[in-house]
């Protein structure tokens, strides 16, 4: 099983490796926009590490998000971020996914698009004064596929921590998923392998 040889052929590292999914594909023109996929898939057995969330709101949203979120920025620090490109570059960065006020969608792709939007984490919309708790939890299990122009793409879907059950759980449902966004499904796809950040690559498909 490539996940189990994966995790076996890894040596031991003084930090948690991640475990990625690297899926090549064929016969797609990713030059026309349709053709490519993006989506947010949430794992059945989640990431395995933590994932940061910043939730952009004021009132309500930012009392409830401020116990459950990473980051909470209010609309009175929006502006100063977005003013401050190292520091907004260095939120971008660092944090996985943002969630933003429906009524804010509009001044956050204003002050803060150039930043987010080429690194895929524009903000999902959430209702003022709602809950974020269940929003959150579900980021925090997701990997995002993101092909752009490019046939061959990665996608985080463990850690070495995990076991190989769990991991190959979370392959297969990528690449169900990916097959679905395929017009030929699984035939578009060239090969797949898994691999740790440091170790060798073993083929999935």
């Amino acid at each position: 099983m490539a996940v189990q040889k994966a995790l076996e052929s890894a040596k031991k590292r003084n930090f948690t490796e991640t475990v990625e999914l690297a899926i090549n594909l064929k016969d797609v023109d990713l030059t026309i926009p349709k053709n490519r996929i993006t989506e947010d898939i949430i794992l059945p057995n989640g990431r395995g590490k933590a994932v940061k969330v910043c939730v952009i709101g004021g009132g309500e949203l930012a009392l409830k998000a401020k116990d459950v979120a990473d980051i909470v920025i209010t609309p009175e620090e929006l502006g100063a971020i977005a003013d401050d490109k190292k520091q907004a570059k260095k939120i971008a960065n660092s944090t996985d996914y943002f969630i933003a006020e429906a009524p804010l969608m509009a001044v956050v792709g204003k002050r803060l698009g150039t930043v987010l939007g080429p690194r895929g984490k524009m903000p999902k919309p959430i209702a003022p004064g709602a809950d974020p708790a269940a929003m959150i939890d579900s980021l925090r299990k997701s990997v995002t596929i993101r092909t752009k122009d490019r046939k061959t793409f990665h996608a985080p879907v463990g850690t070495v921590d995990m076991t190989a059950e769990d991991i190959a759980d979370n392959v297969e449902l990528i690449l169900k998923r990916v097959e679905s966004h395929l017009e030929k499904g699984k035939h578009n796809i060239a090969s797949a392998y898994v691999k740790t950040t440091m170790g060798p690559s073993e083929r999935v498909l």
